[in-house]
């Protein structure tokens, strides 16, 4: 069968407006084809977005496409975007299916096959993530591994669902040249190309796709006398019953079959940062807040849905990944950028709402997560009133453990002023430099404005304007000082997916003693030292650090940076000739920011001299500098590693030694824990170097390290050693020459600004532990490292907050993580994962009255029994699960 057909980037080595040029133009000539030939077919690459994109500028033609896909004879879906599956969380790649097939439904349907042409690689959730959406077959090209000897093989997931999947060999464009060339040698074309694909058919069915990147098909391929289908009418069949096909189990990231481009996990690292940002303000905090905590959520919807679709098409194999020019980067930061700040209006409107319903003297500190979480939060308070306590329903006052961290500044500004009236045009009502005045006073020459975060009291600007046109004559002093605040840390309970109400006290209330924590130790007085308990951290002379956890698991010298060359480009690293790795600081200072009860803070400064340039002679300085955080209650230090980016042609990553000798990792991503190996398997023409992706953490050897945004990790031959890579500095979008690289990627584009040249922040968490992964509880960690409590300082007279979920919900279990939370049709829908390698129960408890699976497009699957308690008011559901399978839960009432 011959499958007309294109592979449409929407962004690459050109930004999206110059590409879309072309589309218009391939798209026009397809569906001009369509209209002429009823025996036309043509198949979209499995991404509505292209199409959505050429109805924008051609919206005369909506009528024609939806004919065409009515009709069965144009094929677009299932999903909105092609995204790389390995740089987007697990929701984000099922947001990106629902919204491929409910736009897809709305211009006639959507093609049931789950299309991945082109992707780096394949998540060991694919499989079920397609079973969900009701597809129950897949094709694809990149990372089948060299076991699969036919174009047909069963894949199983994470959770053992399998499906029937189409390999193509020779890749989406493997019958491009079909039509090529003078009518009459059609035969001897058709013939070479049976020849080459007829060893590797599973059935009596050759797939002949005849296509390429950013092409349309010729027209008289319908007078060929060939067959020619839709992909999905050459798939019909497909999922039905085999036999002898060879099986697949988990990821799909091998290079024996094709390039697998795995550089790009590393390539631009401040996108990869930028798209987790995005990702946990809109799934994690503007989602389910504005679905717990507001009644009125008409604004919040359109919002939280432009904040999808922007996140969506971030998550492009050609976007997020890095791998195009530098103006496609750039325009992609720029959207990752305004998808994050539309989903934090809706944060903002969610913080407003519970700030009006808290006195101005009051924190609002919310739980993100369905557990009860005892955290950390910062607070400015008036240095009077520097402690809190906590009134949730007890009889007395409960005081919240606070350390004091800082004093802010109280002289906000001194101006000398021949008129003073000129003061006036700098005071808005109250509000003066984003504080409210609370007084004023002129005496010899200098007038005094004091102000306050939340002034209280009587205040009318009639009196302040009487006040200073009576002061007669300059020149006057205008100083403006701010009542003194000091920054604290407070040790905060809060209920799941609740809040707690903190309110300022005169300082030295009574209460408990101080919860024990970060304290530092340091009993023979040579090196810094935290340990609250749980972990003991000490900084080395080198700069590195020894930790020892409560089970007595240690390890030595984590946090060793190693500097190295990289010849490669944005799909590739490879070293140059003679790279010679450096790890030796010339210099390390150490110095202590703060210690107390609850927090305990050093800076590490190792100075370093670097080569210029890969190969260079010369060299430039550099400071890497590492703050190390112990907090009280936390197994795991926290890292924030910050350098200065001079360097070009480089990469940096940073190693810990493992605690044991390891012969495989753990790395979670994509609504699984990914078990590898200490290689990869090559053959397709590219060295398979084994550095792979994570997401929320990676684990091997009894040391897990906790992740902020998809990371690049490698764990050494010996599975002695951990690597992360920080950031991996190149020149070229694809070298035509890369060592590591038999054929080029992609053209030989300068991109000078993948050099990822200036700051760079990087942050991590780290921790020994015993067992295994689970039993570490390494998801529950991964929680709350990467989703800290949100605090808002209360700004109104009290009173209820909005009503909605808030407060009224939990979800536990072994290994049950909650990905996602959100109202749906005047229902709540909950996304479960179990992370666990046995089967296990979600319980879900919470004001409801009713439960059931659903389906990711909301139809629901199978009731849940509800059960309360006797005695009490909340009802409970229990969700049997499988090892990582993904449940899609609904409530309704309360």
């Amino acid at each position: 069968m011959v499958v007309p057909h294109t592979h449409w980037d929407r962004e690459w080595y050109l930004p999206f407006q110059r590409f879309r040029v072309g589309l218009v133009r391939v798209l026009d000539e397809v569906l001009d084809a369509m209209a002429a030939d009823p025996a036309y077919r043509f198949t979209m690459d499995g991404q509505l977005a292209a199409v959505e994109d050429y109805l924008e500028i051609r919206p005369e033609r909506h009528g024609d496409v939806a004919r065409f896909v009515a009709e069965g004879r144009l094929a677009v879906g299932p999903w909105l975007i092609l995204a790389d599956e390995f740089l987007c969380s697990g929701e984000t790649l099922l947001r990106n299916l629902e919204y491929g097939m409910r736009g897809a439904a709305a211009l006639g349907g959507a093609m049931p096959v789950g299309y991945l042409p082109d992707q780096f690689g394949h998540c060991a959730q694919m499989p079920q993530i397609l079973s969900l959406a009701g597809l129950r077959a897949a094709c694809l090209w990149r990372g089948v591994p060299a076991h699969v000897d036919r174009d047909a093989f069963d894949w199983t997931g994470a959770d053992g669902t399998t499906i029937r999947t189409r390999y193509l060999p020779g890749g989406y464009g493997n019958a491009s040249g079909l039509f090529t060339g003078p009518a009459e040698g059609l035969p001897d074309r058709v013939a070479a190309f049976v020849s080459n694909a007829q060893d590797w058919a599973a059935d009596g069915t050759l797939l002949a796709m005849y296509g390429a990147d950013h092409s349309a098909p010729a027209r008289e391929i319908t007078a060929s006398g060939l067959r020619v289908a839709t992909l999905a009418e050459a798939l019909t069949g497909l999922d039905g019953p085999g036999d002898g096909l060879p099986r697949v189990t988990g990821e799909l990231r091998s290079h024996a079959r094709a390039n697998l481009l795995p550089g790009v996990i590393s390539a631009r690292v401040p996108l990869k940062q930028a798209m987790a940002r995005a990702e946990r303000l809109l799934i994690r905090y503007a989602e389910p807040l504005s679905a717990l905590w507001l009644t009125d959520r008409s604004a919040c919807e359109r919002l939280i849905d432009m904040a999808w679709r922007s996140v969506i098409a971030c998550g492009g194999h050609d976007s997020v990944t890095g791998c195009g020019s530098d103006e496609t980067a750039q325009q992609v930061a720029a959207r990752m950028a305004e998808a994050g700040q539309t989903a934090q209006a809706v944060v903002d409107l969610v913080a407003a709402s519970l700030a009006g319903a808290a006195p101005k003297d009051a924190l609002v500190v919310v739980n993100p997560s369905p557990f009860e979480r005892t955290g950390l939060v910062l607070a400015d308070l008036p240095e009077d009133r520097a402690s809190l306590t906590d009134g949730r329903g007890r009889p007395v006052p409960f005081t919240v453990p606070v350390q004091r961290l800082e004093h802010a500044a109280t002289l906000l500004d001194e101006t000398v002023m021949d008129d003073l009236s000129r003061l006036l045009g700098r005071v808005h009502e109250r509000e003066l430099y984003g504080h409210e005045i609370v007084s004023w006073a002129g005496v010899d020459g200098v007038f005094t404005v004091t102000v306050s975060r939340h002034a209280s009291g009587a205040y009318a600007y009639e009196d302040l304007r009487r006040a200073v046109l009576d002061a007669g004559p300059g020149p006057w002093t205008v100083r403006t000082v701010a009542e003194p605040v000091v920054t604290v840390a407070a040790l905060v309970t809060v209920p799941p997916l609740g809040r707690a109400v903190l309110t300022a006290r005169p300082v030295a209330p009574a209460g408990p003693a101080p919860v024990p924590g970060a304290l530092r130790t340091d009993p023979y007085g040579f090196e810094p030292v935290l340990d609250n308990g749980l972990l003991r951290v000490r900084v080395a002379g080198d700069g590195t650090l020894s930790l020892r956890g409560a089970d007595g698991v240690e390890v030595h010298g984590v946090g060793r940076i190693v500097h190295g060359g990289d010849a490669g480009d944005t799909y590739n690293h490879a070293p140059p000739p003679g790279d010679r790795l450096l790890d030796r600081p010339s210099r390390v200072t150490v110095e202590e920011i703060c210690s107390g009860p609850l927090t305990g803070v050093y800076e590490i400064t190792r100075e370093y001299d670097w080569p210029a340039g890969a190969g260079d002679a010369a060299t430039v300085p550099a400071d890497v500098t590492t703050r190390v955080e112990l907090r009280a209650g936390e197994p795991f230090a926290r890292c924030e590693i910050t350098m200065d980016v001079r360097c070009r042609d480089h990469r940096v990553r940073w190693h810990a030694p493992l605690p044991r000798a390891a012969a495989e990792s753990y790395a979670e991503g994509q609504f699984a824990v990914v078990r590898r190996g200490l290689s990869a398997e090559g053959g397709g023409g590219e060295r398979p170097i084994p550095t792979f992706p994570a997401e929320s953490f990676a684990a091997a050897g009894g040391l897990a390290v906790l992740l902020d945004h998809v990371t690049e990790y490698e764990i050494s031959e010996s599975g002695a050693e951990m690597a992360l890579t920080l950031v991996r500095s190149v020149g070229y979008l694809s070298r035509n020459r890369n060592p590591y690289r038999d054929e080029p990627a992609g053209p030989e584009v300068p991109a000078p600004a993948a050099q990822c040249q200036g700051p760079l922040t990087v942050r991590l968490a780290v921790l020994p532990y015993a067992g295994g992964w689970h039993e570490a509880g390494l998801p529950r960690l991964a929680e709350e490292f990467r989703h800290d409590l949100l605090a808002v300082p209360g700004a109104g007279a009290g009173g209820a907050a909005g009503t909605g979920w808030g407060g009224r919900l939990s979800v536990g279990g072994d290994g049950v993580v909650m990905t996602a939370l959100r109202e749906r049709d005047g229902r709540l829908e909950v996304r479960l994962v179990a992370e666990h390698p046995t089967a296990t129960e979600a319980v879900v408890r919470g004001d409801f009255t009713a439960a059931w699976t659903a389906g990711i497009q909301g139809s629901p699957l199978s009731p849940l029994e509800v059960s309360r308690d006797e005695g009490a008011s909340w009802r409970t559901a229990r969700v049997p699960l499988r090892p990582f399978e993904i449940a899609t839960v609904h409530l309704a009432g309360a």
